[in-house]
C-alpha cells in the first residue's frame, strides 16, 4: 500500500513539509479553458487581418499593396496573432489551475509552463484541424475556367506562400514560449491568492 505522501529532500524543503503523492499534475479544466480562450481571439484577430489586407489589395494591376508588402504585413500579423492568442490562453491556463500546496517554486514554475504549452498545442492542433477540414472543402469547388497564369507569376505565388509559411512557422514557436512564460506569471499571481 502506498503511502499518502512523500517525504520531500530536506535540502530543497528545510520545514520538512509532505506532499500528496498521489496527485495530479495537470489541471486540464484549466488548460481547457486557456485553449479556448485561444482559438477566440485567435479566430477574432484573423478576421480582422483578413479584413485590413483585403483592404490592401485590389485585383486590378498596379493598384494596392505589391506581393511582397502584403506577405510581411500578413507575416507579422501571424506573428502577432500568436502573441496575443497564446499569451491570454497561456495566462488562463496559469491563473485557473488548483493551487498547489506544499511544493518547490521550482516545480510550480515548471508546471505552470507545461500548462500553458499544453493549452497552446491543443489549440494549435484544433486550429490546424479545422484548417485542413475547410481547405479540403474548399477543394471541392470547380477549378477556374481559363486561368491566365504566367511563370513569373507562378514563381511570385511560390515565394510569397515560402514566405507565409516561414513566417507562420516563426509565429508558432514564438507562440509556445508566450504561451509557457504567460501560465508561469498567471499561476504566480494564482499563488499570491487563497
Amino acid at each position: 500500500m502506498a503511502e499518502p505522501f512523500a517525504n520531500l529532500d530536506p535540502v530543497l524543503y528545510p520545514t520538512g513539509h509532505q506532499v500528496e503523492a498521489g496527485g495530479s499534475a495537470i489541471a486540464w479544466s484549466a488548460i481547457w479553458g486557456g485553449t479556448v480562450a485561444a482559438i477566440a481571439i485567435s479566430l477574432v484577430l484573423l478576421a480582422l487581418g483578413s479584413g485590413f489586407g483585403l483592404a490592401s489589395v485590389s485585383p486590378w494591376p498596379g493598384v494596392g499593396a505589391k506581393a511582397s508588402t502584403f506577405t510581411i504585413g500578413a507575416g507579422l500579423w501571424l506573428i502577432v496573432m500568436q502573441w496575443l492568442s497564446s499569451a491570454v490562453g497561456g495566462y488562463i491556463a496559469g491563473r485557473t489551475r488548483t493551487k498547489w500546496s506544499g511544493l518547490h517554486t521550482d516545480e510550480v514554475f515548471f508546471r505552470d509552463t507545461v500548462h500553458g504549452l499544453i493549452a497552446w498545442s491543443l489549440a494549435t492542433i484544433i486550429v490546424a484541424g479545422v484548417a485542413v477540414a475547410t481547405t479540403s472543402l474548399a477543394s471541392i469547388g470547380a477549378p477556374p475556367v481559363n486561368p491566365s497564369v504566367t511563370p513569373a507569376l507562378a514563381d511570385e505565388a511560390r515565394k510569397a506562400a515560402a514566405m507565409i509559411s516561414i513566417f507562420g512557422g516563426l509565429s508558432m514557436l514564438v507562440g509556445a514560449f508566450v504561451a509557457s512564460a504567460a501560465a508561469a506569471i498567471g499561476g504566480q499571481l494564482r499563488d499570491k491568492h487563497p
